[in-house]
């Protein structure tokens, strides 16, 4: 995908184990975590509860590194644990930052960790400072802290319900107490959240490729709006007030978050993402040489187009499989010196060829200009871009976190304009309502603001700089 503004903010993956045994459990969440590593390569984190106490460790880097060292053995054995991968949303990319956020309240210890960006952190913050609440850290997973903390009145099933209620935007908890693993999911399911087990342990996480890497079963989705508690007595589910008619999951994850052998909400991300390049080929024709994918989330779609199509799929770039996804560095400067080292043209695959590029996504355009320009260099007569969603138009700060419309080519160019501007000889865009059919297996309706404009949430209640087009 290509990578986003000035300051991307968020995908993040969650993950909780509650083990029926006093185990290392600390090493079962970094498995699940490490599964989860696309989601977030900013900083890792873990937290066990034991003996009535909570442990926990936290750090900057990818997952292996933070935990590497004999940190992860620092972590004692106990019988729940919950994790979490951050790319920053609300807060700085700094460690004070990292999750899990823990903390001693009114139910005792509790760890919390969140997949989401909330749109109303700001007045949730004010309020809680007006009740004398003090909070350490800038991020939006601490103020859910704090409210459920100063609702729950010693009860934190009842403390997460009322909570819930004020918190708007998109989150899916794994929260920890002492004697309970809960996960919740916002009323729209905005952010996937999943529940699967063993012999032994209830696992929740944010794709089931993390269920997979922990040889747990899966059970079920957390539905949209529901808390699911597991403790001692087993697995119990609760349901918040109001819940909207139709759930609305980010489409995004079909498109580029997940990683490609997930389900989500029954339905397989791989084979969505290659019915996408199927459209494409049907819909999108060009007479060319070859087909190939911006790795690594492209190359399925890729290679639903090319087995469509009958042209060959055929690498064109080579990645440099050490270097992080583009898309969620900290910050700019990180994201282009990483895209340097991140890909090379296979001259001998594409020279005097015309190429078809397959992308998930272009938002301001700058990373596929680069490709363009690396595969002219090697030699490609042609190269035409095929891109496997529809032209991202607007704002969206529900995960994705694309603040204003100066930030998007697709803002304020169509097709054409969009070709020109890239140096492309053709680019193509499947339609909303294609995007949609590509996921029309999965039990849930989705959010497209950032194709269409209608968000789950009124416009005027987003904390965002509105710019308009010029």
């Amino acid at each position: 995908m290509d990578e986003i503004q000035n300051e991307i903010h968020e995908e993040c993956g969650v993950f909780g184990v509650y083990s029926q045994e006093t185990r290392n459990v600390a090493r079962t969440c970094y498995y699940g975590l490490y599964a989860l590593q696309h989601r977030g390569q900013e900083s890792a984190g873990i937290a066990v509860s034991y003996a009535d106490k909570i442990s926990y460790y936290k750090g900057m880097g990818l997952v292996p590194d933070v935990f590497g060292g004999g940190n992860l053995e620092t972590l004692p054995e106990g019988d729940i644990a919950i994790g979490h991968v951050r790319y920053s949303t609300t807060g700085a990319s700094q460690l004070l930052n990292a999750q899990p956020v823990v903390f001693t309240g009114k139910c005792g210890k509790m760890a919390v960790a969140h997949n989401g960006n909330l749109i109303n952190t700001k007045a949730l913050r004010d309020e809680m400072i007006e009740k004398n609440a003090v909070f350490q850290t800038s991020i939006d997973s601490e103020v859910i802290a704090v409210v459920i903390n100063s609702l729950s009145d010693g009860d934190v099933v009842n403390g997460i319900k009322k909570a819930c209620a004020k918190l708007k935007g998109s989150y899916a908890l794994v929260i920890m107490t002492t004697d309970k693993l809960i996960a919740v999911r916002d009323p729209f399911g905005i952010r996937p959240l999943c529940i699967g087990t063993t012999d032994t342990d209830f696992i929740v996480a944010s794709e089931t490729c993390a269920l997979d890497s922990v040889g747990a079963n899966f059970l079920r989705d957390v539905k949209a709006g529901e808390i699911v508690v597991v403790d001692s007595e087993g697995i119990h589910s609760h349901f918040m007030d109001n819940i909207p008619p139709e759930s609305r999951m980010c489409i995004f994850e079909y498109v580029y978050f997940a990683r490609h052998d997930s389900v989500l909400d029954g339905y397989s991300v791989y084979e969505a993402r290659k019915e996408a390049g199927k459209l494409l080929a049907r819909y999108c024709p060009v007479e060319a040489d070859l087909v190939s994918g911006v790795p690594d989330s492209a190359n399925v779609a890729a290679r639903g187009y090319a087995e469509e199509s009958g042209i060959p799929f055929v690498e064109a770039l080579a990645k440099n499989r050490y270097v992080g996804r583009t898309f969620i560095q900290p910050d700019q400067r990180q994201r282009e010196n990483s895209l340097n080292v991140k890909m090379n043209a296979l001259r001998a695959n594409i020279r005097g060829k015309r190429v078809i590029i397959i992308d998930d996504s272009i938002v301001r355009g700058t990373t596929m200009k680069k490709i363009i320009k690396m595969l002219r260099d090697a030699g490609a007569t042609e190269v035409h871009i095929r891109i496997c969603s529809p032209i991202i138009k607007h704002p969206c700060h529900l995960g994705i976190d694309i603040q204003t419309y100066s930030q998007l080519i697709g803002a304020y160019k169509d097709e054409e304009q969009i070709c020109e501007s890239l140096g492309a000889d053709s680019v193509r865009y499947l339609t909303i309502e294609q995007l949609v059919s590509t996921c029309e297996g999965a039990h849930t309706n989705f959010c497209l603001g950032c194709f269409n404009g209608k968000y789950p949430y009124p416009l005027e209640e987003y904390e965002a700089d509105k710019l308009k087009l010029e």
